[in-house]
């Protein structure tokens, strides 16, 4: 009788920083602590458990029992701890001395909240890039689990896969699992007679392999349908006892595995994540073409054999894709560099902390679920980077003034600020490109431009909700066509200026600057031959003034517009409410116009204000800012900002215009 097929069963836990806990809390009454509570009940069936250890942390404070019943699968053996980023970053894109310290943090928690370090390790949305290898060497590291994908990408043939392979960077080796492709999109959407079929015959076709599957654990109760298919319709208990009944089927651990066999060869891995991902990070237009010549290899009956030869883009393209993606990026390998300058004692946990968390992947990319076009994770993001500014101004001060080329598109930026208030300016435009108050750890900037998306095209054809194609099964969440919310044809429309504050249009257009050098403070120039325009800003005790000075300029236009945009944290929430001249007007959603000199935005989830006071009655207009975004759960329109839009006459040879902008504290 042959061996029996090894069952490499993991799953991998993840909630983002900054979720909303009612989202947390529904996450685990529906997902982790039934799936656990099920696993128990069989602690013959072994498998391996990666959770962020910020979700870690959230367990332990809000539901005490789910780590308990975590911790008791753990001392008894069943569950494989499986390390990682402990802040789920994509380690790629992050410094060596970072991987490093997330790979640490990550392995101590385990080791302090169970007793067991990690071997393996998740890493994040499956991006591999050669040059993580030495960090997760020198913590300890011995193998990853990949996409089976990666390894046809490099040249393998199925018929190559179903153990594991050593690869190694500069001379340091570490091993690589390869995910099943199959079983990921079987388990737990097929039915368990399919499944227990797919993994005997793998079996008898394929002796001395193993089936290897890691995915998360999401799906199993999450996910739209699956509740009720996995645990009130019993899939996933039918499934272990199918598993365990089955002579030829044996689940084991990761490490155990490893340990007992071989390598199966070497193997040099392509920087290369899932093939989803390589198609979400082109861009829309390339995503198109990538898409359709997809479905002509699908239509063709060719697109299982050759799917490895038909790569997309890697990870880091999500940061060209999102000018707001990269600028996080940018901003947060600014402040680690300024963190790891720092003598090792003054290196103090607070500020690692803000650092690590600044570092989740959550916000920098988009693609089933929303991502950089949920509001409150890069609110997280940016809640931790600012914290972390002030921190690091504490310890070593900065001049109010500095100039440099952050985001590296061969602009320097302008960084000033007070002991309260950061604005950073961005030319051409001179406009506010992140705009921190201290008090708040809040960034008033962090907005989202409406970018144009491959997936407005299944709106704009009207398609409806996919139906399952396997009778019996249910839909995976990569196959739904579904709404959220009504979305319309303007909805789709994508802004070709940035949505920051303070870009100006002289009549319709927009004017670019040049700052003024050796100003004292942000002072920038815009001219022709016949007129000219002066901006200034000025930081005093945390309020803000900006200026306007022209001279001539009636001769180009008849209007002098600008635009404020604020990112309230209570969004079109019922927290929100604007006050127009001491006069309540509404919520943050509403579109209102009219003339006024001062404008207040009390936001209960800030814990404060904002005030703007103009230096003269001034023609107004205000509006939300929203954005058309896929989920899991579908299309929805989501409110990024508030925005103001503020028109002066243009009369007479000289022109002039202020206004005064203060954040207050409750």
């Amino acid at each position: 009788m042959p061996d029996a097929l090894p069952l490499l069963f993991g799953v991998h836990a993840h909630q983002p920083i900054g979720n909303f806990p009612e989202v947390v809390d529904d996450a685990v009454a529906r997902c982790y602590h039934p799936f656990l509570q099920v696993l128990d009940r069989y602690p013959d069936f072994v498998f391996a458990f990666h959770s962020s250890g910020w979700l870690l942390g959230y367990l332990a404070e809000r539901h005490p029992q789910t780590m308990e019943l975590l911790r008791s699968m753990v001392a008894r053996g069943q569950v494989e701890l499986v390390g990682a980023g402990d802040t789920e970053p994509v380690l790629a894109a992050l410094p060596y001395l970072d991987r490093i310290e997330q790979l640490q943090s990550m392995s101590n928690r385990l080791q302090a909240e169970f007793g067991q370090r990690p071997e393996g390790a998740w890493l994040t949305e499956r991006v591999w890039d050669p040059s993580v290898v030495p960090a997760l060497v020198d913590s300890a590291i011995r193998y990853v689990v990949v996409d089976d994908y990666h390894f046809l990408c490099a040249g393998l043939e199925r018929e190559d896969l179903g153990s594991f392979y050593r690869t190694e960077e500069n001379g340091q080796v570490i091993d690589v699992f390869p995910i099943s492709e199959a079983l990921r999109y079987r388990l737990p959407f097929s039915e368990v007679a399919d499944a227990i079929a797919f993994l005997h015959e793998q079996g008898a076709q394929q002796p001395g392999t193993a089936a290897i599957y890691f995915d998360d654990i999401e799906k199993f109760g999450l996910w739209p349908e699956t509740y009720n298919w996995v645990y009130e319709r019993g899939w996933l208990a039918q499934f272990i006892e199918g598993v365990l009944a089955s002579e030829s089927i044996e689940t084991q651990h990761f490490a155990a595995y490893r340990k007992a066999r071989r390598p199966r060869g070497m193997i040099y891995l392509p920087t290369v994540s899932y093939s989803e991902m390589n198609e979400w990070t082109l861009s829309p237009n390339v995503a198109r073409e990538y898409e359709h010549f997809l479905q002509q290899e699908r239509d063709a009956g060719r697109l299982d054999a050759r799917k490895a030869l038909i790569r997309g883009g890697i990870w880091k393209g999500f940061l060209h894709r999102y000018p707001e993606s990269n600028w996080m990026h940018k901003r947060m390998l600014q402040l680690s560099a300024r963190f790891h300058a720092l003598p090792k004692r003054r290196q103090t946990e607070a500020l690692r902390a803000d650092l690590h968390a600044a570092q989740a992947n959550d916000a920098y990319w988009h693609g089933l679920f929303g991502g950089i076009y949920l509001p409150h994770l890069r609110r997280a993001v940016h809640h931790h980077l600012t914290r972390l500014e002030a921190g690091l101004d504490q310890v070593r001060k900065r001049p109010a003034m500095i100039w440099e080329d952050v985001d590296l598109d061969g602009r320097e930026e302008c960084f000033y600020h007070d002991a309260q208030m950061q604005i950073v300016l961005h030319l051409p435009y001179a406009s506010i490109q992140e705009w921190n108050h201290y008090p708040s750890e809040h960034d008033f900037a962090d907005t989202l431009a409406r970018h144009d998306e491959a997936y407005y095209d299944k709106i704009r054809q009207g398609e409806s909700a996919a139906e399952a194609e396997n009778a019996g099964g249910i839909a995976s969440a990569h196959d739904r066509v579904s709404f959220k919310t009504a979305i319309h044809a303007d909805d789709l429309l994508f802004d070709d200026l940035p949505c920051q504050s303070f870009v100006d249009r002289l009549g319709g257009e927009a004017l670019q600057y040049q700052a003024i050098a050796g100003a004292k403070t942000p002072r920038f120039l815009a001219q022709q031959e016949a007129w000219e325009l002066e901006k200034s800003f000025d930081l005093r005790n945390g309020c803000l003034s900006v200026r306007y000075a022209g001279k001539g300029i009636q001769a180009a236009a008849t209007t002098f517009t600008t635009r404020i945009y604020l990112a309230m944290p209570s969004c079109d929430g019922p927290a929100g409410c604007l006050s127009v001249d001491a006069a309540v007007v509404g919520g943050f959603a509403a579109t209102l116009s009219g003339s006024a000199r001062e404008f207040r935005l009390d936001d209960a989830v800030l814990g404060g204000s904002v005030e703007i006071q103009l230096s003269e009655q001034t023609a107004w207009q205000a509006w939300p800012h929203r954005t058309v975004s896929q989920s899991e759960a579908g299309f929805e329109k989501i409110m990024q900002a508030w925005v103001l839009e503020l028109t002066w006459p243009v009369v007479g040879e000289e022109f002039s215009a202020s206004l005064q902008i203060q954040v207050e504290r409750r």
